[in-house]
Order: structure tokens, then C-alpha cells, then sequence
């Protein structure tokens, strides 16, 4: 009895609607209102099932001024766990820097290999900035 009205209430609700991710700027989209302010770095990742449709985000990373620590494993945990095809790393530059570092550099290029080990593709990694519509995509400038 229990398990029909679960089932009815259910289906009752609104279907939600999940957000799909077709460029860096929906990426920069679904990051932005949450980084933008924040006054230390962190990096997030974003998880996508098969159809570019997001399953989650995560935060992965919380630093200084100037830099957070990244474990590649753990992106790849959360991947994993949520059984994502696909992900996107975003972390913020408080500074207003829109460059990457070569640290930034490194790690993009470390988590695309490995995550292409375990068939998951690292679609993009985007920095933002507290400034409105500046920001890095590694993929639009061809680094992915």
C-alpha cells in the first residue's frame, strides 16, 4: 500500500527539467551565480549523463587567494559514482585573472588523460572570474 502511494505521489510531482550542456557557456551558465563571488578559489565539477544533460555538481576543491588543490582521483570518483559519460571541471579566479596557470594547464591536461582511460571525456574546463561574461574555456581555445 506504502509503495502505491509513493507511485501515485510520484507521479504526481513535476518532472525536472535538467539542464543540458551544448558549449562553454553553459558551463560558465550554470557556474557563474555560484562563483562568482566567492572570495577564495574553488574548483568544481560538473556531471553529465549521456545526453549532455547535467546529473550534478560537485565541489571538489577549496583553496587560498591564489591556488586550490585538485585531486584528479577524486574528480574521477564522483564521475564514477554518479555514473556521468561525461564531465566539465570549473573553478574560479577571485584575482579577476582570466588566464590560466600552468598549474591550471596541468591539471586540465592530467584529468582529460585520465579520464579518457575510464571512457569518461572531459568535455571542457572552464575558469570564471568575478567580472560578468569573462571568462576561460580550455576547449574554445583548443587545449582539449
Amino acid at each position: 500500500l506504502a509503495a502505491s502511494e509513493l507511485g501515485k505521489r510520484r507521479k504526481e510531482e513535476e518532472v525536472r527539467d535538467r539542464m543540458t550542456i551544448n558549449s562553454s557557456k553553459d558551463v560558465y551558465n550554470c557556474f557563474y551565480p555560484l562563483m562568482c563571488d566567492l572570495p577564495t578559489e574553488e574548483c568544481w565539477v560538473l556531471l553529465l549523463n549521456q545526453a549532455s544533460k547535467v546529473i550534478d555538481k560537485v565541489r571538489i576543491g577549496v583553496g587560498g587567494l591564489s591556488a586550490t588543490v585538485v585531486d584528479v582521483r577524486c574528480v574521477l570518483r564522483e564521475a564514477l559514482l554518479k555514473r556521468a559519460s561525461a564531465i566539465a571541471l570549473c573553478h574560479n579566479h577571485p584575482s579577476g585573472t582570466v588566464s590560466p596557470s600552468a598549474e591550471d594547464r596541468a591539471l586540465t591536461r592530467r584529468a582529460a588523460s585520465a579520464a579518457e582511460l575510464i571512457d569518461i571525456q572531459l568535455l571542457d574546463h572552464v575558469i570564471i572570474t568575478p567580472d560578468f561574461e569573462k571568462f576561460y574555456s580550455f576547449a574554445d581555445h583548443g587545449e582539449l
